[in-house]
């Protein structure tokens, strides 16, 4: 029961992520496209603001919840005495899954202040060029998870 709870937090955490990088790309970037840029940048701004915060929550869930669940595997098969190989589509999900920290934590802790100073200052040209760093990450991560998920998804077939 405690391992079904994790994974599901864990699962959950990566759709509210996972979700909302598609979201932003598909749906608001191209919908605020057609907005004057004070508009557009004060309307992607406020709605990255809010989605990064609620990904500080979702991938440290993703990452408490991984650690645990892989930690519950290899002591149950520890104490089982037949030891512990981590099946190799879960090291593409760790490996991969600490890139796309790596590379949130950039776009949160750098780009997005970038873009909170540009458009303090009303450049829009640099806030602009901050925009199209951001989502040039989103699309990195976004073909990351999507690795991870096609790759864990065989893993568990075999």
């Amino acid at each position: 029961m405690g391992y079904a709870i994790l994974k599901s937090i864990h699962l959950l955490g990566v759709v509210v992520w996972v979700g909302g990088m598609f979201f932003a790309l598909a749906c608001l970037r191209p919908a605020a496209a057609a907005l004057e840029p004070s508009l557009r940048v004060g309307l992607m701004r406020d709605a990255l603001g809010r989605f990064l915060d609620v990904v500080v929550v979702a991938a440290g869930l993703v990452l408490a919840s991984g650690i645990w669940m892989m930690t519950s595997a290899a002591q149950v098969s520890m104490r089982a005495g037949i030891g512990f190989n981590m099946p190799v589509d879960w090291h593409v999900m760790v490996t991969l899954g600490v890139v796309m920290t790596a590379v949130f934590g950039y776009i949160r802790f750098a780009v997005f202040r970038q873009l909170e100073r540009a458009a303090a200052a009303r450049d829009w040209p640099a806030a602009a060029a901050a925009l199209a760093r951001i989502r040039a990450l989103v699309l990195v991560n976004l073909a990351l998870a999507v690795v991870i998920i096609v790759v864990t998804r065989l893993g568990s077939v075999a």
